[in-house]
């Protein structure tokens, strides 16, 4: 990432925490300490550009656990600026600037048990003790190239420790006791370069002060080439150390000789030696004579043997291959061991010969071609050679009567033979990091752990009743091989294939299974498989997911991509759609149903039909418009009124209105205006036959002064007298009649009330216009005709 200056005054923050609170700030181009969560308890540090911690960094972060400021600029610790990690278990300053070491640092420091000051440029501890009352220390690493002396009391307060590292490569002052102190004293290692070559008095004197039996020594860094650089281990020697390790040493034949004689009788039953280069010709001969009968581990890791031409066989060395039960020679380039050699690992249970240039050729020569020589061979690692035969490795172990685990991982096992022979007590085998495309019956069936991780597997069809671990990390698996095979399976480890999804009815299969480890794989997000994680599996009550929630991550559908699975929530509607959909269209069944009923009781579909009919009848009576409006003429009145009335009250109409009205008698009491005869629309007679009856209602409206509704029982059981009343209720508001355009008459006593509530138009007219009353009375019908004609007319009464 791009480096990053921030003034003084403003902190940067870093958010980079897990679910665990767990904080890797690393490798981010800081300056200063940014700000971090209070509630974290891990904080990484380390790689970045920070000069200072000051007292007010870390301020708050009383749960941190472990904090790491390896690989910065680090110079200046202010006195206070770790008083408020009371709970910090683990330091790191190592690879810093750290000039001087101060113990204001450490004083609050009373839970912290592992503490890192490697190579930083102080040349020595300090004083006062820098480590007092750091009292449940237990893994103490300090030094570094400028480290130049220790005094006594400069551990002070250190009481025991389980690992101790000290590079002292330039040491020139070491006062005898300065390391004596610490007891009990766990794993050693010492870096003294420059004192195994110049200044073997103070070599000894450290190994003096830390070698005791039970504690392990690994010397780093060394230059053997004389006897003389070998006098320091004289003193371990001197104290029956039983295990030393040599790591990242020059060392020439003569030196091993000298070696194997200082630690003559002595009962090291451990001798390591990793990273070593190997000088001289091969010559053992002169130690042949000592005795290292207790020697029960022998390792040696990463060799490399200059002028390797002259180191024609180890034969000479018989008298120390013939007592080690765990032999490993990891990275030297071997490429065959000789049968003769093997024939002499007589107590041999352990032999790894990992990372080397073994072929199926030089492996028969090295197992003697099957004949069972190494008969208590319990445990054979071959991994990471040139082997390409399954069959042929078979062959040659099965006469292993006593092998219990093979590893011939990372080899170029390309296939699987469909039958092999294999040693009867085999429990273990790794085949991972290979090229294998099936499984076969080669397998043994009485494994009980088996690694085929990292191949190219597409499924897993074998049955292995005694399988109790099975490793299919890294394939190309598309679902969990049936738990059926696998009657005793207690962990299985699915990572990384192409699985994406599984769910209890894959599991129930599997009786015994208590840890699977499945993450890492694109999991469509499905309903059912949400769900059965979050609710079955993460609870861990019958099933423990060792490799965490964190590791699995929704890679479908988008909308979730990237998502933990155990933090997705997908609503009802996305999870039950048929039940969604079910319930949907039930309620909207049911609103349907109250909804049409409503409608049917409240006559909404006669309404919209005349609603519709009334939309098309003005359309016409526009169109009309338009073409009386191209001629320049106003609409031609033809009636005075229309009269809308039921067919059952024709007899009224024809034999009492008609004739008053259209035929009117002599009389003196009303204006000679008034007694002029009227017109009247009636549908029976003046509706244009061939026509719409829509457009002649609307037609009869458009040509009257007035609609003239006769209302009776009749009436409002009638749809066209609906009709009728309800087309003119809009003419009316239309703005093409007055207010007054309509004219109630009443043949029979009828109330608002009486009036079905689906009139609603009739019963808005009957409480909003004055109406006529038809009199049963005879002398009271002539007042009546009066008012109708006034009515009609629109005019006033004019008095003779």
């Amino acid at each position: 990432p791009e480096l990053l200056n921030y003034p003084d005054a403003e902190r940067p923050s870093c958010s980079r925490c897990d679910l665990h609170l767990s904080c890797d700030c690393s490798h981010h181009g800081f300056t200063v300490v940014p700000t971090v969560t209070e509630h974290a308890l891990i904080l990484d540090l380390s790689f970045n550009n920070i000069t200072t911690v000051t007292d007010n960094d870390l301020t708050g972060h009383t749960q941190l656990r472990a904090l790491s400021l390896h690989g910065n600029q680090l110079s200046v610790i202010e006195p206070m600026a770790f008083d408020s990690l009371w709970s910090l278990e683990e330091l790191d300053l190592s690879d810093n600037q750290l000039t001087a070491l101060e113990n204001t640092w450490f004083s609050k420091l009373g839970a912290l048990q592992r503490l890192n000051l490697l190579n930083n440029p102080y040349r020595g501890l300090g004083s006062p003790a820098v480590f007092q009352g750091l009292v449940r220390l237990r893994r103490l690493a300090l030094g570094g190239p400028a480290l130049q002396e220790l005094k006594r009391g400069d551990l002070g307060g250190v009481a025991q420790l389980e690992e101790l590292t000290v590079h002292a490569n330039n040491l020139t002052r070491y006062e005898p006791g300065a390391l004596g102190d610490i007891w009990p004293l766990g794993r050693v290692t010492l870096s003294l370069h420059e004192p195994f070559l110049t200044n073997t008095a103070l070599a000894s004197a450290v190994l003096c002060d830390v070698s005791y039996p039970e504690t392990p020594i690994i010397l780093e860094d060394l230059h053997l080439t004389t006897k003389l650089s070998i006098q320091p281990l004289r003193e371990s020697a001197r104290r029956r150390i039983r295990s030393i390790t040599f790591r990242n040493v020059f060392i020439a034949d003569n030196t091993i000789v000298n070696l194997l004689v200082v630690l003559n009788g002595v009962p090291v039953t451990s001798l390591f030696v990793e990273g070593m280069t190997l000088v001289g010709e091969g010559r053992w001969e002169n130690a042949s004579w000592t005795d290292h009968r207790s020697i029960d581990e022998f390792l040696i890791r990463n060799v490399v043997v200059l002028d390797v031409y002259r180191f024609v066989s180890f034969l000479q060395l018989q008298f120390l291959l013939k007592y080690p039960r765990k032999v490993s020679v990891i990275n030297a380039k071997v490429f065959v061991l000789p049968c003769a050699t093997s024939e002499l690992l007589e107590n041999l249970q352990y032999l790894d010969l990992s990372d080397n240039l073994l072929t199926d050729l030089t492996l028969a020569e090295t197992l003697c071609n099957g004949r069972g020589k190494l008969k208590d061979l319990r445990v054979l690692n071959i991994s990471g050679n040139a082997l390409k035969s399954l069959s042929t490795v078979s062959q040659l172990v099965k006469k292993l009567s006593k092998l219990t685990h093979l590893d011939i991982s990372r080899t170029g096992y390309s296939s699987m033979p469909q039958g092999c022979s294999w040693p009867s007590l085999l429990r273990y085998l790794n085949i991972s990091k290979a090229k294998l495309t099936t499984v076969t019956p080669c397998l043994p069936t009485t494994l009980e752990v088996l690694d085929l991780s990292n191949n190219d597997l597409k499924d897993f069809t074998l049955a292995l009743p005694a399988l109790r671990e099975l490793h299919l990390s890294g394939n190309k698996l598309l679902r969990l091989p049936s738990g059926r095979l696998f009657p005793n399976l207690q962990t299985l480890i699915i990572q990384s294939n192409t699985l994406n999804m599984f769910g209890r009815s894959d599991l129930e299969s599997y009786r015994r299974l208590q840890n699977l480890q499945a993450g890492q794989n694109k999991f469509v997000c499905s309903c059912e498989f949400v769900a059965f994680l979050q609710l079955d599996l993460m609870a861990g009550e019958d099933l423990h997911f060792a490799d965490g929630e964190e590791n699995y991550i929704c890679d479908s559908p988008l909308d979730l991509q990237g998502q933990l699975v155990g933090q997705v929530h997908q609503s009802i509607v996305v999870c039950h759609q048929v039940l969604f959909v079910s319930v949907c269209c039930g309620v909207g069944l049911f609103v349907g149903i109250v909804l049409f009923i409503s409608l049917w009781r409240l006559h909404a579909l006669w309404y919209l039909k005349m609603t519709w009919a009334w939309v098309k009848a003005k359309r016409s009576s526009r169109r009309r418009r338009r073409v009386r409006d191209r001629m320049d003429s106003e609409p031609l009145l033809s009636y005075d009124a229309f009269v809308s009335y039921s067919e059952r009250d024709a007899t009224w109409v024809e034999n009492f209105l008609v004739p008053e009205l259209e035929e009117p008698r002599q009389n003196d009491s009303i204006s000679a205006r008034t007694r002029e005869p009227l017109t009247l629309c009636l549908h029976k007679r003046d509706f244009l036959p061939g026509h719409w009856i829509v457009d002649n209602i609307m037609s009869a409206m458009e040509h009257s002064r007035r609609t003239v509704f006769i209302l009776s029982e009749n009436f409002v059981q009638s749809d066209w007298c609906r009709y009728e009343l309800d087309f003119s209720h809009f003419w009316m508001f239309d703005g093409n009649a007055g207010r007054d355009a309509a004219i109630l008459i009443l043949l029979e006593p009828l109330s608002k009330d009486d009036v079905p509530k689906r009139f609603c138009k009739l019963r808005k007219l009957m409480s909003s216009t004055t109406y006529l009353e038809w009199p049963q009375e005879e002398d009271r019908r002539r007042e009546f005709w009066r008012s109708l004609r006034i009515a009609l007319r629109g005019e006033e009464e004019e008095e003779d």
